[in-house]
């Protein structure tokens, strides 16, 4: 894996290995339309890296502190695969990195100004790093195995697929209410990136927002499950090396993903998960993970992120199965679509076509439908 430290100090150093040459006049010019927080890439700010004599703040019993409510909300802009173009490159050219700070604030002033459908959350700061994979050194998963192509070839899309629905078994467990495992559970989407670490003696857990699955983490040592017993967020055991908190997660079951929300790629119940946490800011907590899965994928893979932390900051309960409409609209959908074919052929006309993907059903207002301000007080 590369060595973070050595990454952030490119970052520092920045960045004009590749790309079009960009004047210090236009990059200050360009800079000083961003929020401050977004003018240079945030990893450089890391007080770690800025001051190697920095230490991470201590528990009362002496361990290094990792509590608090935490986020990946500033790593939204940060693909998961790096792409062909950046080659082994790991961070962005100044003015690659300015491209990606502008959209980022232009997402961001939309939300806050414009935006009314869903939550739609961005962060408040912008990282130069070319993607979230840094290990193997082209910053893209390894290729499947023929065993994990047939584990893919199991795995129900739920929503994010064709149907049809006819039971709970067509959905996926993040639909379901029932998890998005591990990596789901940190891996930036659009809204639900928090994530709180608690810490006592003896212990840490870390409660994720979206599906609010939590993760007991003993941290003294303690025999392992047996290898019979298979759970959906894995059994973990912890220890401090230095000011890192290692976690190593084994006993998975295989009906879990390692994608965004717990889809996409799949695992096998052979996934071994380690962790780092480390401490580099008071506002930063660097989060390194290694997925070793040999039946699914022919190498082991490496992602970086940094969970953040910002004023006011809250996260709040996540009644996932109260405000959950998947699973019954669909049902319900799919019934609606079988009455108006089965009275299609009834009368001999051509039967309705059936929306297959989210663009034909998350699409906007029928022309026609009157649109008002809820603001406005209409």
């Amino acid at each position: 894996m590369s060595n973070p430290q050595r990454v952030v100090a490119l970052s520092a150093a920045l960045l004009v290995t590749g790309g079009a040459h960009v004047s210090a006049q236009d990059s200050g010019d360009a800079a000083a339309e961003l929020s401050e927080s977004r003018r240079v890439p945030a990893e450089t700010l890391a007080a770690a890296y800025r001051d190697p004599s920095w230490r991470a703040p201590r528990t009362s019993w002496g361990d290094p502190l990792l509590a608090g409510q935490w986020s990946t909300d500033d790593f939204r802009s940060v693909p998961l695969n790096r792409s062909a173009a950046h080659g082994t490159r790991e961070t962005l050219t100044e003015e690659e990195f300015l491209a990606r700070a502008r959209g980022d604030e232009e997402g961001r002033d939309f939300t806050i100004e414009v935006g009314t459908f869903l939550r739609h959350e961005y962060g408040i700061r912008t990282f130069g790093y070319t993607s979230l994979i840094v290990d193997p050194p082209n910053g893209r998963m390894p290729a499947a195995t023929p065993a994990g192509e047939a584990l893919a070839a199991t795995r129900t899309r739920g929503t994010y697929g064709p149907g049809p629905f006819n039971d709970f078994g067509d959905f996926t467990l993040y639909e379901r209410c029932i998890t998005r495992g591990v990596l789901g559970s940190v891996l930036p989407v659009i809204y639900g990136n928090g994530l709180r670490i608690a810490q006592s003696p003896g212990q840490l857990s870390i409660t994720y927002e979206m599906i609010h699955d939590t993760r007991v983490i003993p941290l003294e040592p303690r025999p392992r499950l047996d290898a019979d017993i298979r759970q959906y967020m894995g059994s973990a055991r912890g220890r401090f090396e230095g000011d890192t908190l290692v976690v190593e997660t084994t006993n998975f079951t295989d009906l879990t993903n390692l994608g965004v929300n717990g889809n996409g790629s799949p695992n096998s119940a052979a996934l071994r998960l380690t962790e780092r946490f480390r401490r580099i800011d008071p506002e930063m907590i660097e989060y390194v993970v290694t997925v070793d899965d040999p039946v699914a994928y022919e190498a082991p893979y490496t992602l970086r992120l940094m969970l953040t932390s910002r004023p006011g900051y809250e996260i709040h309960e996540y009644s996932c199965h109260e405000g959950n409409g998947a699973v019954s609209n669909s049902l319900s959908g799919e019934r609606v679509w079988e009455r108006q074919v089965a009275a299609a052929v009834r009368d001999g006309v051509p039967p309705p076509a059936r929306a297959v993907d989210h663009n034909q059903i998350r699409n906007g207002p029928a022309e026609g439908t009157r649109l008002f301000d809820i603001n406005a007080g209409e």
